[in-house]
């Protein structure tokens, strides 16, 4: 099983843990470690954030990070002589227009050393420039827009691949591996997926055969579903979230553009059981989704084990992600770095396992393990299907 605090043996791990939570063991007076913080015990009342949409339309994959990042803190708290570390939530509803309130609270919080999020690209583009400037680190499992890590943002990491690999994968996936040579790309103009599906059009190239846009909460496509009908499309590539995924593919489906016709392909947004509600599972058989993610039941260690029995359920998308990235804050805490500052620092020269990856980042924040999958809806469930090769 992964240890919380990474060193080279047990009673190394449990000195360095009773030294930077101020304990003491038959009058021992072990020296904190060269990579802890001058400060040797523990601050009352110390947390870290998560940010993303626990309510909305999209709050499925918010709560499966949630659920990964609340037991990573709940194991970290039970390791002997901790430092106690609570868990602020910061719901988002995935909307970029709550992001500036809800990221000026977490800054204003002095007890906040770090947060894992914002969960999605939007609310990232707004939330993480008020982080930097606040020198408040937060490490994403999930917003995958390439430009983040462009905008010279010192305090943002994330512990997945972004889109400028997911979209070439996915553009190679659909002509290759699926053999379609007519793909129909809709968005739906959020940061996110018109960032993905502009990528997946580029590498397309001549096998694209239309655009389209649609809106976030959009119900009806009729439209688009003629439009699709009228180019004879045998793929559609839809960037966006599950609950428009869905319905698009249902009307598609009701409109009798079977799977044998029209393949229906979506990203890692759409890769969650609503994707299967909104559809209904006999128009979801057969949907592909791509995902900059592993599957959550190749994870490292116990992991699996200890999510299903916390929280009822299988581990689903980001959650194990979500686990990483609350870990590594965990860790910085954990090693002495219980200013935000000293974690920052923590952060950027972090080369550890988790249970996704190797984690460590570059100057821009970016992991240096990245890979892509493929999954597919099978039996109402959706399964991996193949690592996409990279190109």
């Amino acid at each position: 099983m992964r240890s919380i605090v990474k060193l080279a043996t047990p009673v190394a791990a449990a000195a360095l843990l009773l030294t930077a939570c101020g304990g003491t063991t038959g009058g021992s007076t072990e020296e904190p470690s060269a990579g802890a913080s001058s400060g040797s015990s523990c601050p009352e009342g110390l947390s870290i954030g998560f940010f993303g949409a626990l309510t909305g339309p999209d709050a499925n994959l918010g709560v499966n990070i949630r659920n990964g990042v609340d037991l990573a803190v709940t194991q970290h708290n039970a390791q002997d002589g901790a430092c106690q570390v609570a868990l602020e939530e910061y719901d988002s509803q995935g909307l970029p227009d709550q992001a500036t309130g809800l990221a000026t609270q977490a800054v204003r919080d002095e007890n906040v050393l770090g947060v894992v999020g914002p969960a999605f690209s939007g609310e990232s583009r707004v939330a993480d420039p008020i982080f930097a400037e606040a020198g408040l680190v937060g490490i994403t499992p999930s917003a995958t827009n390439p430009s983040l890590a462009e905008q010279g943002w010192e305090t943002f990491f994330r512990v997945l691949g972004n889109d400028a690999t997911q979209g070439p994968a996915a553009a190679s996936y659909i002509t290759g591996t699926l053999g379609k040579q007519k793909v129909y790309v809709v968005d739906d103009a959020s940061e996110y997926g018109k960032g993905l599906a502009d990528l997946v059009r580029a590498d397309l190239g001549a096998a694209k055969v239309k655009d389209n846009t649609v809106q976030k909460g959009q119900t009806d496509f009729s439209a688009v579903v003629a439009d699709i009908r009228a180019t004879g499309a045998d793929a559609v590539f839809f960037g966006g979230y599950y609950a428009e995924a869905g319905l698009l593919a249902k009307q598609m489906r009701d409109a009798g553009l079977t799977s044998e016709q029209v393949a229906f392909v979506s990203d890692d947004g759409a890769k969650d059981n609503g994707f299967v509600t909104a559809a209904g599972q006999a128009a979801a058989e057969g949907t592909v989704f791509t995902c900059p993610c592993l599957p959550p039941d190749q994870a490292e260690g116990t992991f699996v084990q200890d999510y299903t029995d916390a929280y009822g359920t299988a581990p689903a998308t980001y959650s194990a992600e979500g686990f990483d990235a609350a870990n590594i804050l965990l860790d910085g805490i954990a090693d002495g770095s219980t200013t935000r500052e000293d974690l920052l620092e923590f952060v950027k020269g972090y080369d550890e396992a988790g249970v996704t990856k190797q984690l460590t980042f570059d100057d821009k924040g970016e992991p240096s393990e990245i890979s892509v999958w493929a999954y597919k809806v099978e039996g109402g469930q959706i399964v991996a299907d193949q690592e996409i090769p990279a190109s």
